[in-house]
């Protein structure tokens, strides 16, 4: 009894006691440690085969697109399908596409138009996996836990971010390019295998629902509802914003590791490594946190920063400086991002959360586009300049929603069930009242 207390306050892993949160998790780590390492690849193939850093961002919004194309219907798709199997049928894809290219590589066929084509296939892919991936942590460990298991969610992703962008310089620097893409097709079969054993919930009645709702309007719903409710299309904003612009350092890393830090592809695995660990930190922290409510400043907050620590990771030319310039960025970057999708999954109903994280993370999609803006700024200006540009756009914007959504700030939102039960009537009410032509009355997330 005398260690109860200490229990009680060790909670920072305590989503991992499900067992198929922990299942998915795994899974993550997996995909993640795929993600990360073909970063590194695919950006360092397209470089040594072309030296354009213009390419080097093209490559990169290649993956991008498809997840403005499709990311949306994907959100819908998750809506009212099976969520399980999305994640399976993304991961097997993703494995046969590495394996194809790193064949590609070994019989010295490959070309720049093979790496494009694939980055629009595994973004295509990974646009049906995001979706289906977030909705699935709220529907294990509920609202109470879900800022916990975000935020280890985060520290998966972030954890194969100090391992993965490592191990992909070591590889091809000792290996070669092959070898980074068979292990990353191997680890996608991996998360295939986890996932393969999870027990899903059964579908909500509202799934249910809503599965003979024609496809098109529940996209048109989800739309409607992000443009309806205040403080979600304020958390997209804050998303999409800074993301887009500041978050593009990272398609340029091969430029800033040769032409300002004079290294090579192994500098770059310590620059995003370095990143991770800041990540990997700032993950543990939230997942620390034991809160009964989220709040809208320290999103805000944690916004200003990363856009400003990519500002000046952008003004380092000393590695040891970069580096721990890369720990605070990686810090901020978890933090805030992790807390605007806690809001989210909190504030948006059940029925439609597919639909308003697949709008959030339409930032997969538009951070490419925006590494394709910061290569052609590279090309003209050079790489630090390029993230200077990037990254003030970003605070711009941060100021512009804020300065336009000033009730933000002041937002709190409770995790309980019975809060959560509460906002579902009122929304329930709401949408009847629509249906029934009346006029709408103030949304009830403005405030809570």
């Amino acid at each position: 009894m005398a260690n109860e207390p200490t229990k009680r306050r060790f909670t920072t892993f305590e989503s991992l006691a499900v067992r198929d949160y922990r299942l998915l998790w795994l899974g993550q780590v997996s995909t993640s440690m795929g993600q990360w390492m073909d970063q590194v690849t695919r950006g360092w193939l397209i470089y040594s085969l072309t030296g354009s850093p213009f390419q080097l961002g093209l490559a990169t919004a290649m993956r991008g697109f498809p997840l403005l194309i499709f990311g949306i219907a994907a959100g819908a798709l998750a809506d009212r399908s099976g969520r399980k199997a999305q994640l399976i049928i993304a991961q097997v894809v993703n494995a046969i596409l590495n394996i194809g290219l790193a064949v590609l590589v070994v019989t010295g066929a490959v070309q720049p138009w093979h790496i494009y084509v694939t980055a629009f296939l595994a973004g295509t892919v990974q646009a049906f996996q995001q979706p289906a991936r977030q909705t699935l942590i709220s529907d294990i460990v509920g609202n109470e836990r879900l800022l916990n298991a975000l935020a280890l969610n985060s520290a998966a992703l972030n954890g194969s971010r100090v391992i993965g962008p490592s191990l992909s310089g070591v590889l091809i620097v000792a290996l070669g390019i092959a070898n980074s893409y068979f292990l990353q097709g191997f680890m996608y079969l991996i998360a295939t295998v986890w996932t393969i054993q999870m027990r899903v919930p059964e579908p909500h009645q509202d799934r249910i629902q809503r599965q003979r709702e024609p496809f098109f309007t529940a996209i048109s719903e989800g739309f409607k509802f992000v443009a309806r409710e205040a403080n979600i299309r304020t958390l997209i904003m804050l998303a999409l914003g800074p993301l887009t612009f500041a978050m593009a350092y990272t398609s340029l890393m091969p430029v800033i590791a040769i032409q300002v830090l004079h290294g090579n592809a192994g500098t770059q695995g310590i620059l995003l490594s370095f990143i991770g660990v800041g990540a990997l930190g700032g993950a543990l922290v939230v997942a620390s946190m034991k809160r009964t409510a989220g709040y809208g400043l320290p999103v805000v907050i944690g916004s200003l920063m990363f856009s400003g620590a990519v500002f000046a990771f952008a003004s380092s030319s000393v590695l040891w400086v970069s580096c721990a310039l890369g720990v605070v960025l990686g810090a901020f970057s978890v933090t805030y991002t992790t807390q605007n999708q806690t809001l989210l999954q909190v504030l948006a109903p059940r029925r439609i959360r597919g639909r308003v994280m697949s709008i959030y993370l339409l930032n997969r999609a538009t951070v490419p586009m925006g590494a394709l803006l910061a290569g052609a700024l590279a090309s003209a200006y050079g790489g630090q300049t390029a993230i200077h540009i990037m990254s003030a756009i970003a605070i711009a914007i941060i100021a512009l929603v804020v300065a336009t959504h000033p009730e933000f700030i002041r937002l709190r939102v409770g995790f309980s069930d019975a809060e959560e039960a509460d906002r579902e009537r009122v929304a329930a009410a709401e949408e009847a009242r629509r249906g029934a032509g009346v006029a709408e009355a103030p949304a009830s997330t403005e405030r809570i």
